[in-house]
């Protein structure tokens, strides 16, 4: 009798073949995407997918093509929050088309699909035995996913995770090494202690950590128009990964999380601000990457002049300037 190691490939199931051309389909479905970026945390309740959202609406603002991907299949809120709930896909001329916020972002979130009152489930004739195929279920819906939707060319496509630090290595593992990191904490040693850990694990990997925010950095007063203190800042939990900024909390900002209003009205408040400022670092740190990306291969290729694709990309018109976020600057200096 033959055992296991005697069947030759997959032994005709092409599962391996299925999978390859799955692949491919993702790498070209994102072919037009120039960053890949994974919002993540370990700990659940630190406000990932707030944060995500605004960010995006910060640099939509900005001009830049923006999507985002909520990953979090049986617990969406990008749908309530970007104002795409019950929103339909439509198919295109080859691939399904995003739904889109009133700014212009591309959002798919399984909150369009699925009313909050349900779960998604995915059928199985093995009962009791979730744990074993589950991830495996959703990892393949992600694929799918990637490879029916029409990203096209985006400056970036932003994925808003599921909490969990052994899912966040799992979400890096899947996306490959294309996909950089930004990790969201809360000024909380209990939180700060799971999120260093999800910068332990994903530091063994080839993904990069652009680094981490801090939010709920304390909560706006309106009453008093000052920043008062929500916790008690931790002293001893070191992430060893940059800071891109520090966001307040402001009970206004829910209050349009429920109600899919984006953030336009509270540009000139304290958490705007702070979002203005995460959104520049942000820019930032993806540019150095490109900038060395494109350096990295040009000594590679010294007869060849450097690519106009490096760090040029970030730019709404014109897919490919580097000048993204000096032209911002320059705006702000120009109208003060």
């Amino acid at each position: 009798m033959k055992g296991y190691h005697d069947i030759v490939g997959d032994g005709g199931s092409r599962v391996l073949e299925q999978v390859a051309e799955q692949r491919t389909r993702i790498t070209d479905g994102l072919a037009g995407v120039r960053h890949l970026v994974a919002v993540g945390s370990g700990k659940g309740g630190v406000g990932k997918s707030t944060l995500t959202l605004h960010l995006a609406g910060a640099l939509r603002a900005r001009g830049l093509r923006i999507a985002i991907l909520d990953a979090d299949f049986n617990g969406p809120s990008q749908a309530r929050m970007s104002g795409v709930e019950g929103a339909l896909f439509v198919p295109g001329s080859h691939k399904v088309a995003l739904p889109r916020t009133r700014n212009g972002i591309g959002v798919f979130s399984m909150g369009s699909l699925i009313p909050e009152s349900e779960s998604l489930e995915f059928e199985s004739a093995a009962h009791g035995e979730s744990h074993t195929w589950r991830a495996t279920r959703e990892f393949a819906l992600l694929g799918e996913i990637l490879g029916a939707f029409e990203w096209g060319a985006l400056d970036l496509l932003m994925f808003d995770l599921p909490p969990g630090a052994e899912r966040t290595v799992q979400y890096a593992d899947f996306l490959g090494s294309r996909t950089s990191f930004l990790l969201v904490t809360i000024p909380s040693e209990v939180a700060r202690g799971v999120v260093a850990r999800s910068v332990a694990a994903l530091s063994k990997g080839p993904n990069r950590l652009l680094g981490y925010v801090e939010n709920m950095s304390g909560y706006y007063c309106r009453d008093c128009n000052a920043i008062k203190p929500l916790f008690v800042s931790p002293e001893t939990t070191n992430l060893e990964i940059p800071c891109l900024g520090t966001v307040p909390f402001d009970p206004e900002l829910a209050r349009l999380c429920d109600r899919g209003i984006d953030l336009a009205e509270l540009r000139e408040t304290p958490v705007g601000r702070a979002l203005e400022h995460v959104a520049q670092q942000l820019l930032d740190s993806l540019e150095s990457t490109t900038s060395a990306s494109a350096h990295a291969a040009q000594e590679l290729r010294p007869d060849r002049p450097a690519s106009a694709h490096g760090s040029s990309e970030l730019r709404p018109d014109r897919p490919g300037s580097a000048h993204a976020s000096r032209e911002v600057r320059a705006g702000r200096e120009h109208s003060r």
